[in-house]
């Protein structure tokens, strides 16, 4: 695995077709396709699983939706695989549970953590941002990290809290924020300063403006070769090219960023500027939508 894990993965679960041709691409294996309401004791059993990595949909806790936690149909299969490990003759030694910022006050969140209280799990819980690890992406996402007794946390001062500040998992007791609403704008500048700038993430660092306008040229005089899924110009950032779809669908809610940019809140590797005539963006070292 790319994070240096020494660990197998012995199943994963979808029930997006397209995002399992993603992942069969990726790793060579292609998840369980279904609902994993269906899954029972004696199938999670069979998987002989140490840690469970749970990443339910967020559309019942994000603050953008309606919030109908777990009355909604999309939190119920979360909730059916924690309902199981009570009955599982050998229950998983360490679970993670990623989310958006919301589900921490959600009652799916309240559950969750009663069931893994009562099954011997101890947890310790963060909002944490890529800001505070250096990259520029201004998204806090929930983390959830719980293991089983005996197992423990080498900071167990930490149990049972929700933080906001990555400390415990850099081995560090330094400043914890506790709540949202007590993070202050120092903070926040403080993270932007520890934050590389955006150029420092961008790929083909050494290619040349003069390479790039070429490209650009020979694109423009092409356009009308360029279709979506079916880039017949030959430039080395054929690559970066984002369907003009995408572009109509989603162009008013990208991002202005600059190379010394330490915040956005649509990082990719590289970063783009709309190419003229031919309805489509391409990767650039320069001021770009994002």
């Amino acid at each position: 695995m790319r994070g240096a894990v020494n660990a197998t993965v012995v199943e994963a679960f979808d029930i997006n077709d397209v995002a399992n041709d993603v992942y069969e691409h990726n790793f060579g294996h292609r998840p369980y396709q279904g609902n994993i309401q269906t899954l029972s004791a004696a199938d999670l059993d069979r998987y002989d699983a140490d840690a469970w990595l749970l990443s339910p949909p967020c559309q019942p806790y994000t603050r953008q939706g309606l919030q109908k936690g777990s009355s909604d149909a999309r939190a119920f299969s979360f909730l059916k695989i924690l309902e199981l490990i009570p009955q599982i003759s050998r229950p998983p030694l360490i679970l993670f549970v990623e989310n958006v910022v919301g589900f921490e006050i959600s009652d799916t969140h309240t559950k969750m953590l009663e069931i893994l209280s009562e099954n011997h799990f101890v947890t310790q819980e963060f909002i944490l941002s890529p800001l505070q690890f250096g990259v520029p992406y201004s998204r806090p996402r929930y983390f959830c990290l719980a293991k089983r007794k005996p197992l423990s946390f080498q900071n167990p001062q930490f149990n049972n809290e929700l933080l906001w500040a990555p400390g415990p998992l850099l081995g560090s007791d330094g400043c914890m924020v506790i709540s949202e609403g007590e993070q202050s704008h120092g903070c926040c500048d403080k993270l932007l300063q520890a934050c590389q700038p955006i150029k420092e993430f961008l790929e083909l660092k050494n290619f040349r403006d003069e390479d790039l306008d070429s490209c650009i040229a020979n694109v423009s005089e092409t356009s009308d070769e360029v279709e979506e899924g079916n880039r017949s110009v030959s430039c080395p950032l054929n690559q970066f090219f984002v369907p003009s779809s995408l572009v109509e669908r989603w162009g008013s809610a990208m991002d202005i960023v600059f190379p010394v940019s330490k915040r956005c809140c649509c990082f990719t590797k590289s970063y783009y500027r709309y190419v003229k005539g031919t309805g489509s963006l391409l990767a650039t070292n320069k001021v770009g939508l994002l």
